[in-house]
């Protein structure tokens, strides 16, 4: 290995080192708290008010990564709490990847997925683009012509595991057409945090930060769908864990995953020219687990 290589593997370790600029959608939504605290650890406090917490969902292609090329929908549940700082939790991870579901779960202690990404054959049939892509961007309707009818894109997203599929659903995205003469929005530096870990890979309580350089604009939010089923998905329903995130039956964290992403959603944001890397988690001692003083109101 070349000399001075040892920063870059260690974060490549950790997380996604900067690689070419990618395009992705961050979509914040209002979540039931019910609906939220079904994948939160019990020693961590949901931020809410009114019944509600900020969850929704980030989806992305990375072109490069330590796991190589793959698409991700990461269905973010809420914001939780723990003193003294407030992060996302994960309720889902969904890559079409093997390795990236690998990566996820061992070194980032996300709760992740292997699942399929595809156009609907109805939606390809109703948007023909005027010029030919095949490129996962213009199937996002970013970076693309537009389309002789419609002005979205449908994407259909499945779990898979083994020879079973389950349909999780579908998402339409704003089409936004091509990138000449548009504005890309102001160019930001940010740091998102997050919590993981509480799953089998991570059993400890993690935290780290998304480093995210972009330009960044508002759009229109994407719709998000499950189409009625009419054949019987044959799949075992069995538990997968009893910690964390992971805490429910196969079915019922389907379940939820879906209520999450059907949320009402309350601000999009398209980041273009994205470059991204994860810090190396650290392990976190949950608040209710440190001594401390407690007081009591009377």
């Amino acid at each position: 290995m070349a000399a001075g290589s040892g920063r870059e593997e260690a974060a490549a370790a950790a997380g996604y080192w900067r690689g070419p600029p990618w395009v992705a959608l961050y979509q914040l939504h209002l979540v039931k708290a019910a609906t939220a605290r079904a994948f939160v650890p019990r020693e961590l406090r949901l931020v809410e008010a009114f019944g509600y917490t900020l969850g929704g969902m980030f989806l992305a292609r990375y072109d490069d990564s330590p796991a190589g090329k793959f698409d991700e929908l990461v269905v973010i549940a809420g914001i939780v709490w723990n003193p003294p700082t407030s992060c996302a939790w994960a309720a889902r991870v969904l890559v079409n990847s093997a390795e990236a579901c690998r990566h996820g779960r061992k070194e980032v202690g996300l709760p992740s997925h292997v699942a399929t990404f595809s156009q609907t054959e109805a939606d390809a049939l109703r948007n023909k683009p005027l010029v030919k892509s095949n490129s996962f961007l213009s199937l996002l309707g970013m970076r693309s012509t537009v389309s002789n009818q419609g002005n979205d894109r449908e994407i259909e997203i499945s779990e898979t595991k083994g020879s079973c599929t389950r349909h999780l659903c579908n998402i339409s995205v704003p089409l936004t057409g091509s990138h000449k003469h548009k504005w890309m929005g102001p160019a930001i530096r940010m740091s998102l945090p997050s919590f993981s870990g509480q799953i089998e890979d991570h059993p400890d309580l993690l935290k780290y930060s998304c480093q995210v350089e972009c330009r960044v604009r508002p759009v229109r939010p994407a719709k998000i769908w499950r189409p009625r089923i009419t054949e019987p998905q044959e799949c075992p329903d069995g538990k997968i864990s009893s910690k964390g995130s992971e805490v429910l039956a196969e079915p019922d964290a389907q379940k939820h995953t879906i209520m999450v992403l059907l949320s009402k959603p309350i601000l999009a944001l398209e980041f273009n020219y994205l470059e991204m890397h994860v810090d190396a988690p650290k392990i976190v001692i949950p608040h209710s687990k440190k001594k401390e003083v407690r007081y009591s109101s009377t």
